[in-house]
């Protein structure tokens, strides 16, 4: 059992949003979950994205695996470049 990073949908049919949640892998898509570190909502133009960075780089640090779609969400609001950062910090 391993811990994802993931979305999990909400919202109407057909006009979806996404928080973003820590589960274990095992768990359903919309099941049960550990923490919610933020949202997404993809029909806004842009598509907004709000995270909590202390806590998703915790959950990274803490060895969770992001899904390919989150992957691609931290990495555009700038995570994995922090997370290195302080890696860098603690490795000096």
């Amino acid at each position: 059992m391993s811990v994802k990073i993931r979305l999990r949908r909400m919202g109407a049919k057909k006009h979806p949003f996404y928080r973003i949640v820590v589960a274990n892998s095992t768990n359903a898509r919309d099941g049960r979950f550990i923490e919610s570190i933020g949202h997404y909502d993809p029909c806004t133009e842009p598509p907004i994205v709000k995270l909590d960075e202390e806590k998703a780089i915790r959950w990274l640090s803490n060895g969770a695996q992001p899904t390919d779609i989150t992957h691609a969400l931290l990495k555009k609001e700038g995570i994995f470049d922090k997370l290195n950062a302080l890696k860098g910090k603690s490795a000096e």
